[in-house]
């Protein structure tokens, strides 16, 4: 029978569970080697229940990898096994540990936690699923007395065992493969496709989509989780593919090797490492160039490029880019930005392509930004007067085929917006240089790309969404707004006639000291 003074103790011990870390710290650091033994057990207890990262590290001593990506899956985790229904596509290179974190560590977290629940693990081929089930299995058996877990006896194979005195277990297969037995509470991905070649090939990708939708969806509990996570290889791949039926359905936390975009999931800048302790941006310069553009593309950068079209290819793109630093040598004589409004609509799905560009005295031309997007009629003039803006443009180019008139006021009244609040720092406006494309897309984007061929054509920069559509688009197709914009940005730039904008000299000399 418990004592009063035992009783007061276990009390003790069960509010210094629930104190912060440094409180927790301070008390240990006063307490009798007694005490301090039995607060470092709890801390331990603690520990082993508090995430996947926390557990590996318990149970290595510490040498288990950690870092700020692999600390998303184990908040995933955590979210999941607290009781929140997800379905959450995480995408992120190679060697950054996502196998390792989602299909080891996290299953062996998880049954600690919720040993009633059932997991389901699948990976493109059955022999990798059943490898990361024997280690989930033999982990469990080495650290048992540690884990408060083992496996029930006769039911002990890699890909399929029981927790034993409950009813959670985990079972493996590779994805095509049959998930049979008890429904899922928690179904993991881990890269549904083996490369390039399974993810291009419109049979394979349909044979999963088949398999998805007939074979693991159809073990799911009701309120069963979904994790996928995978290196992207194909605009229709299993996550592209889900983004195109279901977008709302799921969280995507995108992980590029180097951060693309300023609302990185990490916080990181554009450019910076996901793992810089392991893979720094030196590295991964080294590794682009061993790999080539398409595998960088869609296996680090987790940005998928279709093959090329006819038109353009991305050896044009890429052997003749230069960075923004390069860029602060080269003295441009002319700058435009281009809006191509799609078909003068307005509707706030259109997405408007506004490129900025310049012309150096020799001839070369650079594409300097693109602010692209769906912006809306409302939108899409005082993005363009704020790219004129910043790039010190002297023209817009507008293609005219569509709502002329509409598109010149739109951007007039932008501009007088923008100098009622006191932003175009006192510049003129750009001349507004009009254009009636009356020659067809190919006719009109041939010229441009074979200056992009000769190497005539820099990018200051990647720009993936627009050099995807260059790359990919085949006389026929729909033209995207994006390259229509720069196509029309090139060619004024391109046009030596141009020189003086139009048909007439600004008036207000603009481009005095622009040769």
């Amino acid at each position: 029978m418990a004592t009063p003074t035992a009783d007061r103790e276990d009390a003790a011990l069960a509010h210094y569970r629930s104190l912060p870390v440094t409180d927790r710290r301070r008390i240990a650091q006063s307490a009798s080697p007694d005490l301090r033994l039995r607060l470092a057990h709890i801390e331990r207890s603690m520990a082993l229940d508090r995430s996947p990262g926390a557990l590996s590290s318990v149970l290595t001593g510490g040498r288990e990898m950690q870092a700020p990506h692999l600390d998303i899956i184990d908040r995933l985790y955590q979210r999941i096994a607290n009781g929140e229904r997800l379905r959450v596509m995480v995408t992120m290179p190679p060697r950054a540990g996502k196998s390792r974190r989602t299909s080891r560590w996290g299953p062996v977290w998880y049954l600690r936690r919720q040993p009633d629940h059932r997991f389901m693990l699948a990976s493109y081929a059955a022999h990798l699923a059943d490898d990361h089930g024997r280690w989930v299995r033999n982990t469990i058996t080495e650290h048992a007395p540690t884990l408060g877990i083992d496996l029930r006896y006769g039911s002990q194979a890699a890909n399929r065992f029981d927790i034993a005195g409950h009813e959670g277990g985990m079972v493996t297969a590779g994805v095509g493969g049959a998930l049979t037995g008890r429904g899922a509470h928690v179904a993991a991905v881990d890269d549904p496709f083996k490369g390039s070649e399974d993810a291009g090939s419109p049979t394979q990708r349909d044979r999963v989509w088949d398999w998805w939708q007939s074979v693991l969806l159809t073990r799911l509990e009701p309120q069963g989780s979904v994790l996928l996570v995978n290196t992207r290889w194909d605009d229709d791949d299993l996550s592209g593919r889900l983004l195109k039926e279901e977008p709302e359905d799921w969280i995507v936390i995108d992980l590029p090797a180097l951060a693309l975009s300023d609302d990185d999931p990490l916080g990181r800048a554009p450019g910076e490492a996901l793992w810089p302790d392991r893979f720094t941006a030196e590295d991964y310069a080294r590794i682009r160039k061993s790999v080539g553009e398409r595998v960088w593309w869609s296996l680090y950068q987790q940005q998928p490029r279709p093959l090329e079209g006819g038109v353009w290819q991305w050896a044009w793109i890429t052997a003749h880019r230069v960075s923004p630093v390069a860029l602060r040598g080269v003295d441009l004589t002319r700058i435009v930005v281009a809006i191509d409004p799609s078909g003068g609509s307005g509707t706030a799905n259109d997405e408007t392509g506004i490129i900025g560009a310049g012309r150096d005295n020799a001839g070369e031309l650079y594409l300097l930004a693109d602010s692209s997007g769906r912006h809306g009629a409302a939108g899409w003039g005082r993005e363009a007067c704020l790219l004129a803006i910043e790039l010190g443009a002297d023209a817009f180019v507008v293609e005219t085929n569509f709502g002329g008139d509409m598109t010149r006021q739109v951007l007039i009244q932008a501009w007088q917006e923008l100098e009622r609040q006191g932003l175009t720092k006192g510049a003129p406006m750009p001349r507004i240089v009009e254009v009636n494309a009356k020659q067809g897309k190919r006719l009109r984007a041939e010229p441009i790309a074979q200056l992009y061929e000769i190497g005539q054509v820099h990018h200051v920069g990647e720009f993936p969404t627009l050099e995807t559509q260059m790359v990919t688009w085949l006389p026929g197709m729909d033209s995207p707004d994006r390259m229509d914009a720069a196509v029309h940005a090139l060619t004024e730039l391109a046009n030596p006639a141009a020189a003086a904008v139009g048909a007439t000299q600004y008036a207000d000399r603009r481009l005095s000291g622009r040769r």
